[in-house]
């Protein structure tokens, strides 16, 4: 039977991985895989998780199931976090579940037994949106929502998608720190989103995945915010692994505001039968350290200060490289004024080669930077590089 199958070409950027283990070069530099690193290239665990799961051992007494929506303090703990007080908490809908891949997983299964027709993304977008959407069964309809040599998020497009949705259409959003652009919406940006999805009876998936490394906790969430208070129904992707470092966790969730606290029952319940037949229930150790963090205010005050000591080193070096690598290419100084982990760089896939071969510089052949790859000292070391293609 298996004799049916034919080989599936491995992820590209899981290959870059293995590469750049194999490279015994000195002074090799990975600005591929999608993981914070610190100044001395480690991913940190952060001392509030260290606490928590201290706290955890301590005093956790079952390893019993938690059931599929999950744990429901985490949930209620999170959902704060995101939403604030912005809308109705008995109107949301939410499920823990394992990461943000999870989450999106169960938002585009719960359209599709919705009837949902299909999805708008935006491109270039986080590589796995489009296959988990078309494993879902999801027609997905794409526009271009950034261009890469002016470094702009081209709104234009955005708006006309919109204009062009059919009512009911799903339109995936980015909630902050763009994947794989950078890419930044303003306030009137997000206020003219909010007003087409509500206007045109569209569902919006927000994908939340680095909530506090773009411009603060609060700040990287006021568009999803002011977007969740106008339109009347909305699925929210929530990842914890980058805000938290929980990465080998895999700890989400998936809410869904609705128009009442009945339609919240009746979504839970879909969304719950979703992952029973998925996966069953979801992980419990992340989602109980995310809660222990969240419930205690002073492991709480750690990670955020922790949390916003990471986004400043990362801006520390967005600035440092705009400012190189702006010598060659004058749009590149816009990605000082980028958020999150990722810019893209104006680069064929032969110069992305050849920086690899030539120098160690390992990146997708897209061009994609994940900016928290590099430490400061080797800034000065990598713009010659890119400048000289």
């Amino acid at each position: 039977m298996f004799d049916a199958l034919t080989r599936q070409p491995d992820d590209p950027l899981l290959a870059l991985i293995g590469l750049f283990q194999k490279d015994e070069r000195p002074g090799k530099v990975d600005l591929g895989v999608g993981v914070y690193r610190d100044e001395t290239g480690h991913t940190p665990i952060f001392r509030a998780v260290k606490a928590a799961e201290k706290r955890l051992l301590e005093t956790q007494d079952s390893k019993a199931y938690v059931g599929p929506e999950g744990d429901l303090v985490f949930l209620d703990h999170l959902w704060s976090l995101v939403a604030g007080d912005t809308v109705e908490r008995s109107h949301v809908a939410g499920v823990q579940t394992p990461g943000g891949s999870g989450a999106l997983r169960l938002a585009a299964d719960l359209i599709a037994r919705m009837g949902g027709r299909g999805i708008w993304l935006g491109l270039p977008s986080w590589p796995n949106h489009a296959p988990i959407f078309k494993a879902a069964g999801l027609n997905i309809a794409t526009y271009d929502f950034f261009d890469i040599p002016s470094q702009s998020v081209t709104f234009d497009n955005v708006v006309t998608a919109l204009e062009g949705a059919a009512p009911g259409d799903a339109v995936l959003l980015h909630a902050s720190c763009h994947n794989p652009t950078g890419g930044v919406l303003t306030e009137a940006q997000w206020m003219e989103i909010a007003a087409l999805a509500a206007q045109r009876n569209l569902l919006p998936l927000v994908d939340l995945a680095y909530q506090g490394f773009g411009r603060g906790l609060d700040q990287d969430v006021a568009g999803l915010r002011h977007l969740i208070g106008i339109v009347p129904e909305a699925l929210v992707a929530v990842s914890c692994s980058k805000s938290f470092g929980l990465y080998r966790e895999r700890t989400g969730a998936i809410f869904a505001l609705t128009a009442s606290a009945s339609s919240a029952d009746t979504v839970r319940s879909n969304l719950a039968g979703l992952a029973r037949t998925s996966y069953s229930m979801p992980p419990d150790h992340g989602a109980a350290v995310v809660r222990t963090i969240l419930a205690d205010p002073e492991l709480r005050r750690d990670w955020a200060e922790e949390l916003k000591a990471m986004r400043l080193r990362m801006t520390g070096i967005r600035h440092t490289l705009a400012e190189g690598l702006r010598t060659r290419w004058q749009s590149l100084g816009a990605i000082a004024g980028q958020e999150g982990m990722f810019s893209m760089l104006p680069l064929t896939e032969a110069e992305v080669m050849r920086l690899r071969t030539e120098h160690g510089i390992y990146m997708p052949g897209s061009g994609r930077i994940n900016i928290a790859g590099l430490k400061t000292a080797e800034v000065a070391n990598v713009v010659p590089k890119f400048t000289s293609l």
